[in-house]
């Protein structure tokens, strides 16, 4: 790099782009270790919420709405099955699809976790306006739709 030339960090959208990098690299470690206790990571809560918001969704829906493989999945269903949170069944209409259901230990685990996930968000955003927290979720969604093009 030229040392005439700009760097990186000199530029206003590199740094404010560092701190989203950064403010979401400290809500994950914060989060990570509120769900400790719970014996949960991030990966098995996102399964736990959507599975909640949309019970009998397929493996490979799941895996779709994560953005993630359905390898993934595949390897963490086993142990949400063995600590007794969900339950995979047949699809009624084709046998090769397994849906996913959470069971009422796992909706009561959710409810704990998503009550201290909950406590996290507002502490973090409390220091917004509701009109802050709108226009940060759309520039939010907007980036992610951006970068879903590519």
């Amino acid at each position: 790099m030229n040392k005439k030339q700009d760097l990186p960090w000199d530029n206003p959208r590199f740094r404010n782009w560092i701190a989203v990098v950064r403010a979401e690299k400290a809500v994950v470690r914060a989060l990570t270790k509120a769900l400790a206790p719970f014996d949960l990571k991030l990966a098995q809560l996102d399964m736990l919420m959507n599975l909640y918001r949309h019970p009998g969704m397929s493996q490979h829906d799941l895996a779709r709405k994560l953005l993630v493989g359905r390898s993934n999945i595949t390897m963490l269903l086993p142990q949400l099955e063995k600590q007794g949170l969900l339950r995979r069944e047949n699809d009624a209409s084709d046998k090769r699809v397994m849906r996913l259901t959470l069971t009422p230990q796992g909706e009561a685990l959710l409810m704990e976790a998503l009550a201290v996930y909950t406590a996290l968000i507002d502490k973090v955003m409390a220091q917004s306006s509701p009109r802050d927290c709108d226009m940060l979720g759309e520039q939010m969604r907007r980036i992610e739709t951006i970068l879903a093009e590519d």
